[in-house]
Parts: C-alpha cells; sequence; structure tokens
C-alpha cells in the first residue's frame, strides 16, 4: 500500500525527505507556499558535513553531484583581533571534504531535480484525527487529506501546533546581514582578507563573520547582544542601519569595517530558538523535521541535521517492513536525541562565540578545528 504524504516546504529538510522518496519511487506531495524557486533569495552558503548533509545526499544518490557543486576551499577560516590581527588562519588540504561549501540556492536545485513541487501553496495548519486522514488547510481555503504530514516549514512552522504548543524564543543576540558583490573586482583588498571562506572577527558580546559565496559574492553578519525591541522584517533604511552598525563596532580595524561600509542592503534577524530538548507527544500522521522540531542558533548543525532527518525518514518509510505509524514514531525517538545533542552544543557555542570575553570564542574555534 503507497501512503497518501505531504511534506510542507521546500528547503533542505522537505526537499531531502522527498528526494529519497522519489529515488525509492514513492510518491510525495511537496508543498511550498513560495510561488517559485526564486522568488525571494536563497540564503548564503552551508557547509555540508561527511556523517550528516552528504550522508543524506548520498542516501539521495546525489553525492558526487554535490561534490562536483561544492566548494572544498570555502572550509578556510581567518580569525582577526578588533585591531586587525591575524589570530588564526587555518586553511583545508586539496583533498579535505569534511565540510565543504555550497551555495544554498545550488543545494536546492540539486535536491529539485525532477521533483513535482506544488507553489504557492502556502498551508495555514493540519488537523489529525479526521478519519480518512490529516486534513491540510490552505491558505485559499482548499482542504486536502493526507496519510502523513511532514512539517519542515521552518521557526515558524504551521504544522508545529498539530504537534507541540511550543514556540520559538528570542536567544538575547541579533544579527544583521549584508552583502557584498563582484568583491575580488570592485573589493580586492576586502576579497584578500576574507580569502577563500570565512572571516571572523570577535569583540565583546558582539562579533562581525563575512563569507565567501560563489560569484564573488560575500554575505557579512553582525551579531550582537540586544534586546528585541524593533520589528524583525521592517524596511530598513540603509544608510541609518549602516551608520548604526559602524557605531557600535567603532574602533575596530578600518579594512574590517570596510565590510560594513560597503554593504549593498541590511536585514535584521534576531536569532530565535526552540528549547534544547524538544520533544512531544507522538500524533498519528503529523511529524516535524528540522527548524520546525529543533530549531537551533545558525551554527552549520540545523541545515545539516535537517537533510540528515528527511533523508532517514523517508529511506524508513520507503524500506521498512512496520507501518506506516511505528515507522514515523521510531523516528521521532531517533531524531530527539540526536538534535538534543546537536541543541546543547550549539546553545554553549553561540554563547562563546556573542560573549563578554572574546578569548571564548577563539578557544572554541581551537576546540573544534582540525588541526
Amino acid at each position: 500500500m503507497r501512503h497518501r504524504i505531504a511534506v510542507v516546504g521546500s528547503g533542505p529538510a522537505g526537499l531531502a525527505f522527498a528526494r529519497v522518496l522519489h529515488r525509492h519511487g514513492y510518491p510525495v506531495t511537496v508543498l511550498e507556499r513560495d510561488p517559485a524557486p526564486d522568488a525571494r533569495p536563497p540564503g548564503g552558503t552551508l557547509d555540508l558535513h561527511e556523517g550528516l548533509g552528504q550522508l543524506a545526499l548520498d542516501k539521495a544518490g546525489l553525492l558526487a553531484e554535490f561534490q562536483a557543486l561544492s566548494r572544498p576551499e570555502g572550509q578556510a577560516m581567518r580569525i582577526l583581533d578588533t585591531d586587525g590581527t591575524v589570530l588564526r588562519d587555518w586553511r583545508p588540504r586539496p583533498d579535505d571534504r569534511a565540510n565543504p561549501e555550497i551555495d544554498r540556492g545550488r543545494l536546492r536545485d540539486l535536491l529539485l531535480g525532477p521533483l513535482d513541487v506544488q507553489w504557492g501553496r502556502g498551508v495555514t495548519q493540519a488537523v489529525p484525527g479526521t478519519g480518512d486522514g490529516v486534513l491540510v488547510h490552505f491558505a485559499d481555503g482548499r482542504q486536502e487529506t493526507f496519510d502523513l504530514v511532514v512539517g519542515a516549514d521552518g521557526a515558524w512552522s504551521r504544522i508545529r501546533p498539530a504537534v507541540s504548543s511550543v514556540t520559538p524564543h528570542y536567544t538575547g543576540v541579533t544579527l544583521v546581514e549584508t552583502s557584498l558583490d563582484d568583491v575580488d573586482t570592485r573589493h580586492p583588498g576586502l576579497a584578500r582578507l576574507i580569502g577563500d571562506g570565512s572571516l571572523a572577527v570577535y569583540g565583546v558580546n558582539r562579533a562581525l563573520v563575512a563569507q565567501r559565496n560563489s560569484g564573488g559574492h560575500v554575505k557579512v553578519y553582525a551579531q550582537f547582544r540586544a534586546p528585541l525591541d524593533r520589528p524583525t522584517n521592517p524596511d530598513l533604511d540603509v544608510e541609518a542601519v549602516r551608520s548604526g552598525l559602524l557605531a557600535l563596532f567603532d574602533g575596530w580595524a578600518p579594512p574590517v569595517l570596510d565590510l560594513l561600509r560597503h554593504g549593498t542592503a541590511f536585514a535584521r534577524r534576531p536569532l530565535y530558538v526552540l528549547p534544547v530538548s524538544h520533544t512531544w507527544t507522538h500524533v498519528p500522521g503529523v511529524t516535524l523535521l528540522g527548524d520546525a522540531a529543533h530549531l537551533m542558533p545558525p551554527l552549520g548543525a540545523g541545515a545539516n541535521l535537517a537533510m540528515l532527518e528527511g533523508a532517514e525518514l523517508a529511506e524508513s518509510i520507503a524500506t521498512g517492513t512496520e507501518d506506516l505509524d511505528e515507522t514515523v514514531r521510531a523516528f521521532e525517538e531517533r531524531m530527539w536525541a540526536r538534535a538534543g545533542r546537536w541543541a546543547k552544543i550549539t546553545a554553549a557555542g553561540l554563547e562563546r562565540l556573542v560573549s563578554p570575553d572574546p578569548a571564548e570564542a577563539l578557544a572554541l574555534f581551537d576546540q573544534v578545528q582540525p588541526s
């Protein structure tokens, strides 16, 4: 019997789930509120870990294609003091494939492949226990029933309330993102400063991080502790935000501040998380993946876990002999245990990276970075 399965959200978790099911010849409906794949910017770059995101791509039969698209050199990491002194300059070996980088847009296109995504289908809620399955309500007023609904729809998931009343809470850290385009030609000094991968500068309760993407594009993230006293997505006055950030980082080395001076636009993003050990009483017909299940600080684990969860759940459904509900229940137990460990690690990591003592960030780097 082939079950009626829907995954809500076309991020890394939802697409990994759908792509592995597709590989096994198992039908799945992908529901995405965005009207098209390019409806909004896909975001920055991701480092996919060998035992997590890369394992998910292997389960989807996409590992070789990923390796051809990824940037192993993007694993490089340089740390500066606020006066511009180079404190660490780590570069990967030519054959190092532990955590190669890939642009989110390229990863999305790789995972999309032959999948038939239903674009422009915003889901408002999922109602389990309706007799014939789980009833999905859409923003346009329509309804549809499925045997299993997988919520992979991110931090503010519309599926999560079907299994949990928990909502994300603010970490106390806000991130402001800006970008540099064609950096090698327009800002060669900054291109050299950043190198092939990432650059980080840590101060008292604040940090600046620059990450190289492909095509000469660089994402810059200003991170700082601040009260949650502003809307999440206001129409930002570029020059007012730039002036405010330059004042916040006043006294830092001029080349570092140039990352902010040359930014083209700004987006303010307070960082939210779910409780470290977020679990729920199993609800037949509904489950969650990725940020919908265990929203963490953006320290390299979230997307990796999300993809592996999606791949593992899909593989269990397609190849398992247990009934669907037991398969999902067993998956949730495994997911909670692993995600709980990573949630503790990333919560502690954020405290050390945006800390009253900048030495904490350097010590964390030395602790986790290969020699």
